[in-house]
């Protein structure tokens, strides 16, 4: 007889209870059924089909996207005594063959599979020769072709239901707002499934979003509060990477590149070190990033504005997985929306797709210019109201000052348009100042009605103004003339003074001292407690170098809190606390109380 799906989280996981809708996802999928699973980053996905697959016959399916994330799943698996294994081309063919023996044998539990090798003619009439307990198809949203993340592969996964239509299917997801939602339900045949859908909420997060002054010496006084933590850093191209990096090196961090034209190799190891090591910065390109499960990353800072909502939720929900504050931090200006509308319009999708991008672009400079909670904004992409501002981002803690600025952007909208809309903000706004450039003489404009007459506001001002009239849909860019302004008619009625204007006055700060609010996931600990905590550490990282494993594989962090709080004498108090199962009681538990006692000053 199996064992229940309780008996599972406590005596394999170490868990004495369920989360949120864990407990009925997993009675559901156990029983049969199938299942779309719609949790935030943190929230316990994993256990929604690993669960399932230990308490039904058979083996576990998984369909996952990334070898990282295959392979630090299955380390996390065997810490716990679960024979898991994953099948992907990092693997030589002799590994890969055991593997399948292990398979054919009924020796695994969880096999974790790359979309492309499970749909190949063999590997399909591999799975007809074992018992499957479960097909679970990780990261779904990778099915959208809207999707930041799009697989092709993905769309053809339906093939599972169609060849074993009586083994259940769950599909999970951290990220999709209600259209991808539909899409994956439509193109997995989970039309029919329940869905289970939690907040996408992460409490623990505090967002942050600056205005591009000087982005270096902006994101250095970002970084100064989280010396010796973990982190990334995104930034939209290669050699902004490199020379992130660089900098941040100079400065004293531990900071590791990582992006697409890295060799491989390299790119593996500044991963894997990241992973391993303590207070690893990782600056990055969006290669980086989907699936990474280390639990404590204290930050996520964007140099750059990412592409969409979604994507920003996704690459901000890596930080603060073990509930503990984190912060996101997006430092943007108006150079970004140029940049990046210039990249949609030049690259090779259909109109169809462009428009998709452009809207999912205006959402997110939304979101940036918002002058309310910013998790209301973000959560209400994903068709979720928030009842109340959330009291956790920058806009509720420092609320923003407004003012009038219809006459400011009644001149600069007459500037575009006396300037015949061929010219982008820099230009323009040296006009509004009445700068003396050999530009301005060039084209003559220092004989427009328009010259000169900005003087009342700095540069600074005048970039605001122009980020937040494009931001508004006052002007658009033309991608295709260097990031030229045009007028919208959204413009005509503030020009002819029939609608007032109020924008938000910037104020930019090179030191951000704003700590994440404290979110309560453990107990506190006092100075005694705290050094009992740092030997607990110490004896994971060296259990964790000593298996080359992530050390939040061995122990969560959580788990030495609650641990070096309660102080167990024996093994069976130690089996107490959550995040020690049997497995990891019996490997680790007698090293563990030993660290727990005083060392001899002697």
């Amino acid at each position: 007889m199996q064992d229940t799906p309780h008996e599972i989280l406590r005596g394999v996981f170490g868990y004495d209870a369920f989360r949120g809708q864990q407990a009925d996802v997993v009675e559901h999928v156990v029983a049969g059924h199938d299942a779309l699973v719609l949790m935030p980053t943190g929230g316990g996905k994993s256990l929604c089909y690993q669960i399932p697959a230990l308490a039904r016959y058979g083996t576990g399916i998984v369909v996952s996207p990334l070898i990282a994330l295959m392979q630090d799943q299955v380390e996390a698996l065997e810490q716990v005594g679960v024979a898991a294994a994953y099948l992907n081309s990092s693997l030589e063919a002799g590994r890969a063959a055991e593997v399948e023996a292990r398979l054919l044998a009924g020796e695994l539990d969880l096999l974790y599979v790359a979309p492309e090798r499970l749909l190949t003619g063999r590997f399909l009439a591999l799975l007809d020769r074992i018992a499957i307990a479960l097909f679970a198809i990780d990261e779904a949203h990778c099915v959208s072709q809207w999707g930041h993340d799009f697989r092709p592969e993905y769309r053809s996964l339906n093939i599972l239901h169609e060849r074993w239509p009586e083994v259940p299917r769950i599909a999970l997801t951290a990220t999709a707002d209600p259209p991808t939602q539909r899409e994956i339900a439509e193109r997995l045949d989970l039309v029919e499934a329940r869905h289970f859908v939690s907040s996408f909420d992460r409490p623990n997060i505090r967002y942050r979003v600056v205005q591009k002054a000087s982005a270096r010496r902006q994101l250095l006084g970002f970084l100064e509060d989280h010396r010796g933590e973990a982190g990334i850093v995104y930034c939209l191209s290669r050699r902004k990477v490199e020379e992130t990096a660089q900098l941040l090196r100079e400065q004293g961090y531990h900071a590791l590149a990582y992006h697409a034209g890295l060799d491989s190799g390299v790119r593996a190891a500044n991963q894997r070190r990241f992973l391993q090591d303590e207070g690893v910065v990782v600056v990055a390109t969006i290669a980086f990033g989907m699936g990474i499960d280390k639990p404590d990353v204290r930050f996520v800072a964007h140099m750059d504005l990412p592409k969409s909502l979604e994507g920003y939720y996704q690459e901000t929900g890596r930080a603060g997985r073990d509930g503990q504050p984190a912060q996101a931090w997006l430092c943007y200006g108006l150079s970004d929306v140029v940049l990046l509308k210039q990249m949609i319009e030049s690259g090779d999708a259909g109109e169809d797709r462009k428009r998709v991008e452009r809207g999912k672009l205006d959402a997110l400079l939304g979101y940036c210019e918002s002058t309310g909670c910013r998790r209301q904004t973000l959560l209400a992409a994903f068709g979720e109201t928030y009842p109340q501002p959330c009291g956790n981002c920058d806009n509720c803690l420092d609320p923003p000052e407004t003012w009038d600025a219809t006459v400011a952007a009644q001149k600069a909208l007459s500037c575009v348009y006396r300037s015949g809309q061929r010219f982008g903000a820099t230009h323009l706004i040296d006009v509004l100042r009445g700068a003396d450039t050999e530009r301005i003489r060039q084209f003559g404009h220092d004989r427009l009605s328009t010259y000169g007459i900005g003087e009342d506001l700095d540069a600074n001002q005048w970039r605001s103004v122009f980020r937040q009239l494009v931001a508004a849909g006052c002007l658009s860019v033309d991608a295709e003339g260097h990031g030229a302004l045009h007028l919208t008619e959204a413009a005509r009625p503030v020009l002819r003074g029939e609608t007032t204007l109020s924008l938000r006055r910037d104020i930019v700060r090179t030191r951000d001292r704003s700590r994440a609010a404290r979110v309560d996931s453990g107990p506190r600990l006092d100075p005694a407690d705290t050094a009992v905590f740092e030997r607990l550490r110490a004896l994971r990282g060296r259990l964790a170098k000593e298996q080359n494993v992530p050390a939040y594989v061995i122990f969560h962090d959580a788990t030495l809190r609650a641990i070096a709080f309660s102080r167990p004498a024996r093994l069976s108090e130690l089996a107490g606390i959550d995040g020690v199962g049997s497995s990891k009681l019996q490997r680790y538990g007698q090293a563990v109380l030993d660290a727990l006692v005083e060392p001899d000053p002697s």
